[in-house]
């Protein structure tokens, strides 16, 4: 890289950052979630308005191709990775052994309702949507049902902590199924990717590349769990927490690069790192929190500030499409959730409560909706959707479960 698209590359990597901190303060300032600062900074950066504005200094700072492009791509890349990981070690998988047979019968219907929904919005009117994929409607359609029966559990976990909900029982039972929503929607995910561009660099057919994504699951979740926590055991003792993060950047990009190899993407690999080494957001220590910290005021405002970039939000935005997919989500969300909790004998109103506090799509949601776009799977209409959806779920769910549960305050992260 030549000393001009050095400076240059500094420089917008610096702009993208101050912009995704300023807005994501505030947001917090006025009780919104931080991640909508952070894209609506991206949004102001990217070619909505700046590029509309001055579209030759959006194009001297922001290029779209060449060594500049390059580099900025790679840096989003590692700092999705990161998020992916944090989002992995936030999750508590002793929860499920608890409240067992609500959160299986919750996690079952919250993810098949909305799924039947999603393929079914488009299957039923393939005309519709045929404009937006590339002539699969059958990855399209299971995409969309997969994009629709996701949760994100960072968000909820935040929203029960701010409401003092996550050490009762319906706080287990939300963390339980957004644990499972996001395991299985992600392995759903895994699949559709790899069946739809199956670019293995082992050279291996789709089939062989799902059967090796369950294998990398299950190690994962046995084996690796238990190396990852005898290690946690052993890094304590040394009482520097940078040892952990040093030795689990590693963990991410070997685990980024396998994932890779055999055909799916790398945010896969980083996921099951942090899946592997969590303990639940209760007993974060001073390693995790400062990996924590890290990740919340660098690689995600930096990763969040680029969704911005990536369309043109005012071109792309398609009022139907936005009204269809945010009233499918919330519908197969909720309703699902509580027609679960209800056959599992927990009473209506507090079945709903949680179907709505699962309803919150969030950053897992809006990662997810790169991917997919990055794949050539979805246009830039249905990303715009996506993301939208994201945002007003996110945003909405705090104070719908403050009001319903009876708690008077919420403050989103």
């Amino acid at each position: 890289m030549a000393p001009m698209d050095m400076m240059i590359f500094f420089l917008e990597i610096a702009v993208m950052l101050f912009m995704a901190l300023l807005c994501g303060h505030v947001m917090r300032m006025l009780r919104f979630p931080a991640v909508l600062g952070e894209l609506f900074g991206g949004i102001i950066l990217g070619p909505t308005i700046w590029g509309w504005l001055s579209p030759s200094t959006y194009n001297w700072l922001f290029p779209g191709s060449g060594a500049i492009f390059d580099g900025r791509e790679a840096l989003i890349q590692i700092c999705m990775l990161f998020f992916l990981f944090a989002a992995g070690l936030e999750m508590n998988l002793g929860l499920i052994k608890k409240r067992s047979f609500n959160i299986a019968w919750a996690s079952l219907m919250g993810i098949l309702i909305p799924f039947i929904l999603g393929f079914g919005m488009i299957f039923v009117f393939p005309d519709m949507w045929r404009e937006h994929f590339q002539g699969r409607l059958l990855f399209f359609a299971m995409f969309m049902g997969t994009a629709l029966s996701i949760s994100a559990l960072p968000v909820i976990a935040r929203t029960l902590m701010d409401l003092d909900l996550m050490k009762t029982d319906m706080g287990m039972i939300i963390t339980g199924a957004a644990t499972i929503d996001d395991l299985v929607g992600w392995s759903l995910f895994a699949f559709i990717l790899s069946s739809f561009a199956p670019e293995s660099i082992l050279d291996i057919p789709p089939y062989m590349t799902f059967i090796l994504v369950l294998l990398l699951f299950a190690f994962m979740l046995t084996v690796g769990r238990t190396l990852a926590q005898k290690a946690l055991k052993w890094l304590k003792l040394d009482l520097r927490p940078g040892s952990f993060l040093g030795i689990t950047t590693v963990l991410i990009l070997l685990a980024a690069a396998c994932a890779e190899a055999i055909g799916i993407h790398a945010v896969f690999g980083a996921f099951l790192v942090g899946l592997a080494f969590s303990q639940g957001l209760e007993k974060r220590d001073d390693a995790h929190e400062m990996i924590h910290q890290f990740v919340m005021y660098f690689f995600a405002p930096l990763y969040f500030v680029s969704i911005g970039l990536r369309a043109d939000f005012a071109a792309s935005f398609d009022l139907t499409i936005v009204l269809i997919v945010l009233i499918i989500a919330c519908i197969g969300k909720i309703l699902g959730v509580t027609l679960g909790l209800m056959i599992s004998k927990l009473p209506l109103k507090q079945s709903a409560v949680i179907g709505i506090a699962m309803n919150a799509r969030g950053a897992m949601e809006m990662i997810l909706a790169t991917v997919a776009k990055d794949a050539g799977l979805i246009d830039d209409h249905i990303f715009v959707a996506l993301i939208i959806m994201a945002l007003l779920t996110s945003v909405l769910t705090g104070p719908a479960v403050s009001r319903l549960s009876g708690f008077g305050h919420y403050e989103a992260d």
